[in-house]
């Protein structure tokens, strides 16, 4: 079986394709990796000797190639995406290309060439803010920053072409992930990063933003059991089951990295700041089996040792970006 996935240079793309190819089962797919390997893409979070593993650099806006891995792909997966919300706040063009129009190229070329489950991985910002409960997956959209609302639109675009052709389209909504290989634009790999460099690190506001957090191979379970298992034009929210203040959250980092409070720098919240997201992941969990694996404290903790351990995949990445406000 021939997989596609896109964007699986990055953080999220990435580990899914390491879950996959260390898997020893029978029908343990082949998997072509296309990356634009943009400033979050690193060739240095794949193993690029593996067997199994076909990396082509290109853009999921070029037609032509889309439309050739396409022809050789039974399965897509598709990760790709500008997904930075300052950036996007900042300047829409690139997000509104990439997560509209990208993803409109590749589903007109599965369509176009018999694909089988095309699984579009989203996010829970798409429903904007929530003060109170979790969103179900029929819930309306209300997205609040141009990242958002371009990835509603893609995800909108999607299940439209399961219900006006007939193309197996799977949908993933995904709570805020972290782990090994994140860019350090993020809040953990940011905190985590400015601690380690005894720099401090910038909190929003008040810190009252409240997030679930979800670790990063957890997340790639239940993109793989949607996958596998997951029902043609279904939504499915995937969730940690751990919310937190964005407060809470340094404090914890903070913890891990041995720093004390002296270490944080309040600035200007962020425009259109999302109050709280919280996803009901039931349906996952009762169809799928779904379950997160990760304690989010032995997780960050995890995490903390893996960024201390690797300078030299993350401090080049930093430097590329300008820095500890990235």
């Amino acid at each position: 079986m021939n997989l596609l996935v896109t964007g699986a240079a990055g953080f999220i793309g990435s580990r899914y394709v390491r879950m996959l190819l260390d898997s020893r089962a029978p029908d343990a797919p082949h998997i072509t990796v296309l990356d634009k390997l943009t400033y979050a893409g690193t060739l240095d979070n794949l193993e690029l000797g593996h067997p199994r593993l076909e990396f082509v650099q290109g853009d999921i806006c070029d037609a032509e190639l889309v439309d050739k891995l396409t022809s050789e792909a039974d399965q897509v997966v598709h990760f790709a995406a500008e997904s930075h919300v300052d950036r996007s706040i900042m300047g829409a063009a690139d997000f509104v290309r990439t997560n509209v129009v990208g993803t409109q190229t590749l589903l007109d070329s599965a369509l176009r060439n018999g694909v089988g489950a095309f699984v579009h991985v989203s996010t829970d910002e798409v429903y904007g803010s929530i003060d109170e409960g979790s969103w179900p997956e029929e819930h309306p959209l209300a997205p609040n920053s141009p990242y958002s609302a371009s990835k509603a639109s893609s995800d909108l675009l999607a299940l439209a072409y399961h219900r006006t052709h007939g193309l197996d389209v799977r949908v993933t909504r995904c709570s805020n992930n972290y782990g090994p290989h994140q860019f350090p634009e993020k809040v953990v790999p940011l905190f985590i990063t400015n601690l380690l460099d005894g720099r401090k690190v910038p909190l929003y506001g008040k810190g009252l933003n409240v997030r679930d957090w979800l670790h990063v191979e957890d997340h790639c379970q239940g993109v793989d059991l949607v996958r596998t298992k997951g029902r043609p034009g279904e939504v499915y929210n995937i969730g940690g089951g751990t919310e937190l203040s964005n407060k809470e959250l340094t404090g914890l980092l903070l913890d891990a990295c041995g720093a004390d409070w002296d270490m944080v720098e309040y600035v200007e919240d962020r425009k259109g700041h999302d109050l709280r997201y919280s996803v009901d992941w039931s349906k996952a969990r009762t169809e799928l089996g779904y379950r997160p694996r990760h304690e989010l404290r032995s997780g960050l903790a995890d995490t903390v040792a893996w960024y201390r351990d690797n300078r030299d995949w993350w401090e080049p990445l930093k430097r590329r970006v300008g820095g500890e406000h990235v």
